[in-house]
């Protein structure tokens, strides 16, 4: 469900590319308006082929279905790598266009272009910045859905010639009631969450954006860290409750070999990492800075908890992942 999520805002961002090329294809290679056409092939075929046969464990022809499966996996690599340079060159281009002059980025633009005239490749009309604006804002989806597609072939590249155990055929079917136990409570504290934090960031992007005064600013950056830091630390209990209950629990560890389990831990430790690079670069900042004021402290104590809510969750939800069904 989540690949066809992220395949439809990757094919409507395809569509805005070809309507945007288009506009002035005269003076642009015919590459650059022939590969959002074949990108949106190979999402269409690459998502269809994922829907039917991502739970195969393939047991003839291995080596011919590895070969396929890893050729995939790098293209999908490759038009990941490719749509984050393409959003880079356009935020470039975008700053370069408020700094410079517009002799100089006509003059810029020329480069990689078949003509020698830039008024004809100039996007003036409003259809054509609509298609240009669009595209840019849709590349989220298609970094995205790159990267779920990668992980999903490589869990089945690692399940070509699989055997399954028979203790895991059995399926634990979770009932879900909204009114029963603490299911109603825990939704419910999570909705009054999401919804404070989207009040206190809208109050403090308007706060910060808008008012000229640097006493208002400073109002603004407290409330935002202080939500922040009773949220992080809330969540770092319930973490650390959880892993306390986990010691209670009755349940066997499942220490039995799982692609798609590795692949979730790796995944999940690698995307802490940028995490706690931010927090790591943020203390050695705030250390080093003249003068120490409130806000620096309530940053410095931003960072700490980030970096302890991540760990406790990140043990927790791996816990989590090696129990065995109940």
């Amino acid at each position: 469900g989540g690949l066809i999520l992220f395949a439809i805002f990757s094919l409507v961002m395809d569509v805005f590319k070809i309507g945007y090329y288009s506009s002035f294809y005269s003076c642009l290679s015919a590459i650059k308006i022939i590969y959002p056409i074949v990108q949106a092939i190979f999402v269409v075929v690459q998502t269809y082929f994922l829907w039917v046969s991502a739970k195969d464990c393939i047991h003839v022809h291995l080596n011919v279905t590895r070969c396929g499966l890893m050729l995939t996996l790098t293209t999908n690599l490759a038009v990941w790598m490719s749509a984050v340079t393409d959003e880079s060159v356009h935020k470039a281009h975008s700053k370069l266009k408020k700094n410079m002059t517009e002799e100089i980025f006509r003059w810029l633009l020329k480069v990689g272009m078949r003509s020698s005239s830039v008024e004809a490749c100039n996007c003036n009309s409003q259809i054509c910045q609509i298609f240009k604006n669009g595209y840019f804002w849709l590349y989220p989806f298609n970094i995205e859905y790159s990267l779920f597609a990668s992980a999903m072939v490589y869990v089945m590249w690692k399940n070509v010639g699989r055997f399954i155990d028979h203790h895991s055929h059995h399926i634990q079917r979770l009932k879900f009631r909204l009114f029963r136990r603490t299911f109603f409570v825990g939704i419910m504290l999570g909705l009054i969450i999401l919804v404070s934090g989207l009040g206190v960031l809208i109050l403090y992007e308007v706060q910060v954006n808008s008012s000229i005064e640097s006493s208002k600013k400073s109002q603004a950056l407290t409330m935002y860290y202080i939500f922040n830091i009773i949220c992080l630390s809330l969540m770092s209990l319930v973490c650390i409750g959880g892993s306390v209950i986990y010691r209670f629990d009755k349940r066997d560890m499942d220490r039995h070999k799982n692609p798609t389990r590795t692949l979730d831990v790796a995944l999940l430790m690698g995307a802490a990492l940028g995490q706690y690079a931010i927090s790591y670069y943020s203390i050695v900042a705030i250390v080093a800075s003249t003068p120490r004021d409130t806000i620096s402290a309530l940053n410095l104590t931003y960072a700490l908890l980030m970096i302890a809510q991540h760990t406790f969750q990140n043990i927790f939800i791996i816990e989590g992942l090696h129990r065995q069904p109940p």
